[in-house]
């Protein structure tokens, strides 16, 4: 019974359940950032910089932005991040130490 409880309500398992969730969202917008063309792809980062001047938090645009990385590394340096990849960029955005 100890175990059951301890797999429901154990924290590790619920933040790599939260940021598996933005890891997915950002991964829906891959066919979107796929078909913007470089030019739009850089505008984004002016885009984010308004956005962000305006009152929307980081958080509010990190899913974007982080799609918007991903096809950069893509299109550049010919790699496609990983989901875990992905992750490991949003705790460290957090600033809480990767476990």
């Amino acid at each position: 019974m100890l175990g059951v409880l301890k797999k429901v309500f154990d924290p590790n398992k619920r933040q790599l359940a939260r940021l598996e969730k933005i890891a997915d969202q950002v991964d829906a917008l891959g066919p979107e950032m796929a078909r913007l063309s470089d030019e739009q792809l850089r505008q984004k980062t002016e885009e984010f910089k308004a956005r962000y001047q305006q009152g929307e938090s980081l958080d509010d645009l990190l899913v974007e932005a982080f799609a918007v990385v991903r096809e950069g590394a893509k299109r550049v340096l010919g790699l496609y991040p990983y989901k875990v990849q992905i992750m490991g960029g949003v705790v460290l955005h957090e600033a809480t130490s990767p476990r």
